[in-house]
């Protein structure tokens, strides 16, 4: 037993006599590398104050007839997610913060929803009631998602580090981080986000909830009503999801469905006669290559344009031939439009010009953008006599943009297509040029891409009575082999700077 002891005691005296390591003169041993210590700070603070928003860091709360979760995710962009499971989402672009609103709508409540449905006198007290829901639930939120970040970081910094006082510092990090998103979300606020609004899924295929144009330009709480009766159909969607809200048209709104570039797509007829349908078009209006090579051979791909449901208007694009706009215009339900020819039609009086260039393989010389701009100044020429004849009209198609630009202060609104993406544009003389994507989704050549490309067109809202545009709806599906589907509402600047007293008022609503 001797040797053990001795061995014990000859080990301690050796730790003993091990010389210890000696400070500097300033007493402490500086970091090497300190930027790669706050950088792992910073990576701590942020994964932990995630985890604690996951675990932690949602509210339910009542909000009308729905029971909803209210959350609030890291993202880039911000803004406001409203998903209502099984139809679909809702996104508003109401801030600008690393933080993004998610609210789920759980389930309706029965009692509150038959309440309504019984009692409709009640949707006028359902925007204060909606409006105060939602100011108790984001300030519940707030508190706990304070808890949830400073807890979340102070349990990971301790977990890392093992030391007290570094995980506190994590968890008041992760605080300020908190308080300067809700600076900035304070900061960018958009109020009008609402009147924007983009659906997915289900939803989109719904154009009641997108509303009248003119009720959300000139009578917002109108609009807020609308959105009111939507709360109460949702009660009828749960049990048949199938059943969506059918849209009520405005008699004194003109809506007008603009396509382009159906590039020989038999699917596209399918998707006009839809949303000629659902959307009950008044016009559907054409701005060019409907065909790919122009050929006689293609013409038979026209014959759909007799039973759309609404009046066709077309302009030759450069994929499009003499000899295709010859059998068009003896095609019943079509208007040809070219070099500056006009028609009534739907209460509109549109006027529109072909292309001067036919490129279906980019074999032939071409006059380029010069050519375009000549024709383009042609139909403005024509546009001016129109004006001075005490004709006017209201909207201008041409299919390339270049010759769409030359119209400028002659027309309120141009069309126009060819570049496969949608532009939207303010002229500096005051006309808006609306460029249209392909309705086609690119035509069946798209197979050949590496992405199929997304199916566009846009439901465009007027006045009847200033034939001006109100507002317009942006409806994108995915291309072959996919089966997305979205709308989004858009409004030009010029009526969210001159907004109506009611609209003006909206700053606290839901």
């Amino acid at each position: 037993m001797a040797r053990p002891f001795h061995a014990a005691a000859a080990r301690v005296r050796l730790r003993r006599s091990r010389p210890r390591a000696t400070a500097p003169s300033g007493g402490l041993v500086p970091a090497a590398h300190p930027w790669k210590r706050a950088s792992g700070l910073l990576a701590v603070v942020v994964l932990g104050a995630w985890l604690g928003l996951l675990v932690v860091g949602s509210v339910r709360t009542p909000v009308g007839p729905m029971d909803t979760t209210m959350t609030l995710r890291p993202s880039v962009s911000g803004g406001t997610k409203i998903n209502v499971s099984p139809l679909g989402a809702l996104e508003l672009d109401s801030h600008h913060a690393p933080a993004r609103l998610d609210v789920d709508v759980d389930q309706l409540d029965p009692e509150r929803s038959q309440a309504l449905v019984k009692h409709p006198e009640r949707l006028s007290g359902l925007q204060d009631e909606v409006t105060d829901d939602v100011a108790s639930g984001t300030r519940e939120l707030a508190v706990r998602s304070c808890v949830a970040v400073v807890s979340g970081a102070t349990a990971l910094g301790l977990l890392v580090y093992r030391r007290p006082h570094r995980a506190l510092a994590a968890g008041g990090l992760a605080l300020v981080l908190l308080a300067a998103s809700g600076v900035s979300a304070y900061a960018t606020w958009n109020p009008k986000s609402v009147l924007e609004p983009k659906f997915s899924g289900l939803l989109s295929s719904a154009p009641s909830v997108v509303g009248d144009a003119r009720s959300i330009v000139t009578e917002f709480d109108v609009y807020q009503q609308e959105l009111a009766r939507l709360v109460t159909n949702v009660t009828k969607l749960y049990d048949a999801t199938s059943t969506l809200p059918v849209y009520q048209p405005d008699p004194a709104t003109i809506r007008a469905l603009h396509v382009s570039d159906i590039h020989l797509n038999p699917a596209a007829w399918h998707i006009i006669e839809s949303l000629v349908e659902q959307y009950e078009i008044d016009v559907i209006i054409d701005s060019g290559d409907t065909m790919d090579h122009g050929t006689a051979a293609e013409n038979g791909f026209l014959d759909p344009v007799r039973d759309l449901g609404a009046p066709y208007v077309w302009v030759r694009g450069n994929h499009d031939s003499e000899e295709t706009q010859a059998h068009l215009r003896k095609t019943r339900n079509a208007h040809v439009l070219d070099q500056g020819g006009a028609v009534d039609v739907a209460g509109l009086r549109i006027a529109g010009t072909g292309d001067p260039q036919f490129t279906p393989d980019r074999s032939r010389p071409t006059g380029g953008k010069a050519s375009e701009q000549l024709a383009g100044a042609r139909l403005a020429s024509a546009l001016r006599d129109q004006k001075r004849a005490g004709t006017p009209v209201d909207i201008a198609v041409a299919h390339d943009p270049d010759a769409a630009r030359e119209t400028d202060g002659t027309v309120p609104l141009v069309l126009a297509g060819h570049v496969h993406h949608r532009v939207n544009e303010l002229l500096p003389l005051g006309t808006r040029l609306k460029v249209e994507g392909s309705t086609g989704g690119g035509g069946l050549r798209a197979v050949q891409n590496e992405k199929p490309e997304k199916v566009r067109a846009s439901v465009l809202y007027l006045d009847r009575t200033t034939r001006r545009l109100q507002a317009w709806d942006e409806i994108t599906l995915g291309g072959l082999g996919l089966t997305t589907a979205e709308v989004s509402r858009h409004l030009p600047e010029e009526n969210l700077k001159s907004p109506s007293p009611s609209l003006s008022g909206s700053t606290t609503s839901p």
